[in-house]
């Protein structure tokens, strides 16, 4: 995976990250999605750690960023958090354990026409009467 192909990705994001494992004369894809609770480090050398519940068991896993084994990063999910480290994840259970999902605004032509504010001013421009 080239430094191009790399998404832009931080804490609290859900990513999937396509990891390539090398069994015996075998070669397979292996996935594992979870939430980034950190990244740390610079250029090469730079990792991120990733956090998932599996069968109730929190499995967390370090992938160096620029690893031969890296196959393919996907960002599932944005989310909004106020912290670099969320450690604070390992000891919340259940629906606590949830990060925020941060909300992207779309801005364009297709978003004017669908303005709600606009269409309803000029519903009632329409229904008023005119003197």
């Amino acid at each position: 995976m080239t430094k191009s192909e790399i998404p832009s990705f931080k804490s609290g994001d859900s990513i999937r990250v396509h990891l390539r494992v090398v069994e015996g004369d075998s070669e397979r894809i292996q996935t594992f999605e979870g939430t980034v609770i950190k990244k740390r480090g610079m250029g090469i050398s730079e990792t991120f750690t990733v956090r998932k519940m599996s069968f109730g068991v929190g499995v967390e896993r370090t992938f160096p960023l620029h690893s031969p084994r890296l196959e393919k990063l996907e960002v599932v999910k944005s989310g909004r958090v106020r912290r670099a480290k969320l450690y604070y994840l390992r000891r919340l259970t259940g629906k606590m354990a949830r990060v925020e999902e941060e909300e992207t605004v779309v801005s364009g032509k297709n978003s004017e026409k669908s303005s709600p504010s606009k269409e309803s001013a000029k519903a009632a421009k329409e229904l008023a009467p005119s003197t």
